[in-house]
């Protein structure tokens, strides 16, 4: 199983981005996808999740009402549109695949950079 991630950059602080994650090897249905992140010097943390029909999804509170992670069961891809960014919201994201909304991944994407500034 493969995880490809994509879409991150600099932006603006305010401004927004969205991540893309491809999956290869294996559907996604019967799966949750998800996002966490990793700032410089810390650890790496929740962001969101989807249940792979979508009834399912979690937000940390620190990204709830400006992130919305959603999918695409055809193109078994799952993207986290990201609004209203903030300088704390830089960091390595990275996608991932649980059995679960509740578990802990079983397979992880390489990270992609997001740098927001000031």
């Amino acid at each position: 199983v493969q995880l490809q991630a994509s879409g991150g950059g600099l932006v603006q602080a305010g401004g927004s981005l969205r991540l893309s994650c491809a999956v290869s090897g294996r559907t996604v249905i019967g799966y949750a996808l998800g996002w966490f992140r990793q700032a410089a010097g810390k650890e790496r943390e929740f962001v969101a999740t989807r249940s792979w029909r979508g009834d399912i999804t979690r937000y940390a509170d620190s990204v709830k009402d400006r992130f919305t992670i959603n999918g695409d069961i055809a193109k078994n891809t799952v993207y986290l549109q990201m609004n209203s960014l903030k300088p704390e919201d830089t960091a390595v994201y990275y996608c991932a695949m649980s059995i679960n909304t509740e578990r802990a991944p079983l397979y992880w994407g390489r990270g992609t950079q997001v740098t927001v500034s000031s």
